[in-house]
């Protein structure tokens, strides 16, 4: 019988982390050697456990677990990274792979999806969902297509995802998050992270610092 595959469970809802595994552990093939609830928790896990497969979540309080997966990988350069998430927005699944992970499933996945998944990474491929794998296709398209007519960024916001630079203007122009979040067709929590991702970019916190940064490059805010 082969080992088990060693899993590292990194999300901040403890009835989450349960849920996995409940599921993860209903057999022998995967063995969960440590749980965290941060990125910072998940680059030490990484560094001290070096598991096979990190099952990472992105929203997480003090740092989006994408923004830890370049320095899991540098710490552990063996271990594969899943991410699990409830966001399908496509800037997401692209910043992923950018970041290098090795695959991405949302948390409404079925179990036996989740373990495929896990399995498919740890062999040294990559895993998208159906439903993932199609946002990344028709990001892909759309930024063919948009490549040839859509304008540079403004200097200075290169830095910034569109979808990061579409929130920058809503919050420029005084919108609540939840209003960006209709106006884009995201959901509330997507539109919170794009937030946060955004201002650690740009270093500046506060909604007068942004809408002063949106003035002094030249963004046009309506």
């Amino acid at each position: 019988m082969s080992a088990p595959i060693r899993l590292v469970l990194v999300d901040d809802h403890v009835i989450v982390r349960e849920g996995l595994r409940h599921v993860l552990e209903d057999g022998t093939e995967f063995q969960i050697v440590g749980e965290g609830a941060t990125a910072a928790a998940a680059i030490a896990l990484a560094a001290s456990l070096t598991p096979d497969v990190l099952v990472l979540d992105i929203s997480m309080p003090g740092g989006s677990g994408l923004h830890a997966v370049p320095e899991i990988l540098e710490r552990a350069p063996t271990t594969r990274v899943l991410m699990l998430s409830v966001h399908d927005d496509s800037e997401y699944i692209l910043e992923s792979v950018r970041a290098g992970a090795h695959g991405y499933c949302r948390k409404d996945s079925a179990p036996e999806e989740l373990r495929r998944a896990i399995k498919t990474v740890f062999a040294g491929d990559t895993y998208f969902s159906a439903l993932v794998a199609q946002r990344v296709a028709q990001a892909l398209r759309e930024g063919k297509s948009a490549a040839a007519v859509a304008p540079p960024a403004p200097p200075g916001t290169e830095v910034l995802t569109p979808r990061e630079r579409e929130v920058l203007i809503g919050i420029a122009q005084g919108s609540a998050n939840k209003e960006i979040g209709a106006h884009l067709g995201i959901s509330t929590r997507t539109v919170e992270a794009h937030r946060q991702a955004l201002m650690k970019k740009l270093g500046i916190h506060t909604v007068a610092g942004l809408t002063r940064y949106c003035l002094e490059h030249g963004i046009d805010v309506g």
